[in-house]
């Protein structure tokens, strides 16, 4: 196999490993989907999220494979380094979840008191009727913290399939075909983060949960757990 086959072989094989690698992983759309539904974001902000956590993910692995070439390691301690964060990045998952579902848990019994919860944008804020001179209450819970909390996570989770592909031009000095081959996987790793959480988000469109919305939060904190889950003990 020539120079000119090879190179567009290992880039068919970089989109096709970020396509599966991605659909495979539920921890890469499920959180966006259930924190969009969960929080009333717009499609557009659903998208921004997404796009920005999954660059975050896919330049981490990048920048670590890249280093550790540079300076002489091995490909395979590389991706050992790599592979160990993965566990941390999804205990970090976990965390965020169950902190997310005991959130919600507060916020729905607060509501069965009388408080009552709206969503304005990228802010929920929780009012409280009849408890004050005013009538009317705020105890503003901020969430533009959850996507630093997110990105950070993604930072966090490896994109191990990327190694040796991005590894194996680059031990060549091959850097102009390492770094498209990471560009090729990347593209087809936020295409299919972008597509698998946009379908969840409009399918919950048709998902009505009645009186039991209040506990919305709840459910997508224990869903996100679930996720980070399923990447420890099932290796997704």
């Amino acid at each position: 196999m020539d120079a000119q086959s090879l190179s567009w072989s290992l880039l068919a094989a970089a989109f096709g490993v970020g396509v599966v690698h991605t659909l495979l992983g539920p921890d890469h759309y499920l959180p966006f989907i259930m924190l969009a539904r969960a929080r009333g974001w717009s499609r557009l902000r659903t998208v921004a999220v997404t796009v920005g956590c999954g660059i975050g993910h896919i330049l981490s692995s990048v920048v670590l494979g890249g280093l550790g070439i540079a300076f002489g390691l091995a490909i395979g301690r590389v991706e050992t380094v790599e592979s160990g964060r993965g566990p941390i990045a999804a205990w970090a998952l976990v965390a965020f979840g169950v902190a997310y579902a005991l959130w919600g848990l507060r916020h729905a019994l607060r509501k069965r008191k009388g408080l009552e919860a709206h969503v304005h944008g990228d802010d929920v804020h929780i009012h409280s009727h009849g408890l004050s001179p005013h009538g009317h209450d705020h105890h503003r819970v901020g969430t533009k913290t959850t996507f630093w909390a997110l990105f950070i996570i993604f930072v966090l989770g490896p994109c191990e399939p990327l190694i040796p592909l991005f590894a194996l031009p680059a031990s060549q000095g091959r850097w102009d075909m390492a770094v498209l081959t990471a560009i090729v996987f990347g593209v087809a790793t936020l295409v299919s983060m972008v597509g698998a959480t946009l379908a969840g988000y409009e399918g919950l469109k048709f998902v009505r949960l009645g009186p039991l919305e209040k506990w919305s939060h709840v459910v997508a904190g224990c869903v996100i757990a679930a996720a980070g889950l399923s990447v420890i003990y099932l290796g997704l």
